[in-house]
């Protein structure tokens, strides 16, 4: 199995470190407006590997977060009068609905950022004290300057960094910072916010720390495979392997990452605060769920899409035809043999998620099911074969 490596910037061959077990840690949803086709292009390619990972004899341990306390849901929280934690819990719910609609294996874990104080303020507590944070006013910082390897995910230069930093979620103006890079721990208490006690006064996590709390926590210091949408690359997973790799002294904090493109729609980037969002719930509303997935499948997870409205009904053929060919009813094996597609289409998921390759041999395989029974020939083998390449990508009309 290869992998792209962002940290690398290569296709490596990847297996876990103990050659048993894939610790995979994917950063999960901000529940305040779910679930739209650029999470669901995300957490299917995650699902995926998952799959793959389980079918080459290896065990998962998957932990995928939900940041259910950050500035995003305090802002929702405040327009629509609702508690942030209500919230939180009605878009959560209905992210778990999405994801099962699309019958995504379930995550090992869980965590939601709110409940994670304990082991975020302890990693802030020792980072203090080796000199790669300092506090300010009941605010704890990053200092950026304290590790030379800042930088090494994204490859970024500093102007780069300033111009991303205030777009996503950072303040680089903030006049209580040593440097304009340095970043939030541990925000001090704001008026109207939730708030938790530490040993700078109440206060709430930054963003960054709440993902490495829960990585170390679950997962232990070193992870396989740490993913998310590209958009993540900075500053929040830069971030991430800075204040891990300081905290705990192992390096790498991931030994590979895997980033998800952006999917566009109308020509722009589908995100929520543009809000041209094409939601799952509604796109099932005239779509079967395995349309839906064969389509984004037909897409490679590295290169960006446009999202189309009849892209989906495009893949309702293939997706009646798997169908079909999967449910024909055959008492013998007969001899129709499709290990040759079989092989290419593992070859071509092992192959950096060759998933466009792969839907293609689906469709070839379920083809060659339909003509031989139609010929009146015995295909239970070939079927059999077909439901274990279609378990793959979860398509619930070939079980």
């Amino acid at each position: 199995m290869q992998l792209f490596n962002t940290l690398s910037g290569e296709k490596e061959p990847f297996a876990p470190a103990d050659g048993h077990t894939v610790r995979m840690y994917v950063c999960g949803i901000t529940p305040y407006d779910t679930t739209h086709m650029g999470h669901a292009m995300t957490y299917l390619t995650f699902d995926v590997i998952n799959r793959l990972a389980q079918h080459l004899g290896w065990r998962m341990k998957y932990v995928q977060n939900v940041t259910d306390i950050d500035d995003d849901i305090l802002r929702k929280a405040n327009e629509t009068g609702e508690r942030w934690d209500r919230l939180g819990d009605r878009y959560i719910r209905q992210f778990h609905e999405d994801l099962n609609a699309l019958n995504v294996l379930p995550m090992d874990v869980f965590p939601r950022a709110s409940e994670e104080a304990e082991t975020i303020i302890k990693m802030c507590q020792k980072l203090i004290e080796n000199g790669n944070a300092y506090e300010v006013g009941g605010t704890v910082y990053y200092r950026v300057k304290s590790n030379a390897n800042y930088g090494v995910l994204s490859g970024y230069e500093q102007d780069m960094m300033y111009e991303l930093l205030a777009e996503r979620g950072g303040d680089p103006t903030d006049d209580q910072k040593e440097d304009p890079l340095d970043f939030i721990l541990w925000q001090a208490a704001q008026p109207g916010e939730p708030t938790w006690e530490s040993p700078w006064g109440p206060g709430r996590p930054g963003w960054h720390i709440e993902c490495s709390a829960m990585a170390f926590r679950y997962l232990g210091p070193q992870l396989d495979i740490h993913g998310g949408g590209h958009d993540l690359v900075y500053p929040h997973h830069e971030s991430e392997i800075a204040q891990s790799e300081c905290f705990t002294g192992t390096k790498p904090f991931s030994r590979f990452w895997v980033h998800v493109a952006m999917v566009r729609y109308e020509n722009e980037k589908m995100s929520k605060s543009l809000g041209n969002l094409v939601l799952v719930r509604d796109a099932l509303r005239s779509n079967t769920a395995d349309a839906l997935r064969l389509y984004l499948h037909s897409n490679h997870y590295r290169e960006e899409f446009e999202y189309l409205n009849d892209g989906p009904s495009r893949y309702e053929q293939l997706a009646s035809d798997l169908k079909k060919a999967s449910r024909i009813d055959s008492d013998d094996e007969g001899e129709l043999d499709l290990t040759d597609l079989s092989t290419q289409f593992f070859e071509a998921l092992k192959d950096d998620l060759n998933t466009p390759a792969a839907v293609m041999l689906l469709g070839r395989m379920a083809s060659e099911v339909i003509e031989s029974a139609v010929a009146g020939d015995p295909v239970g083998k070939a079927q059999d074969q077909l439901r274990e390449a279609a378990s793959m990508f979860g398509l619930q009309g070939t079980r």
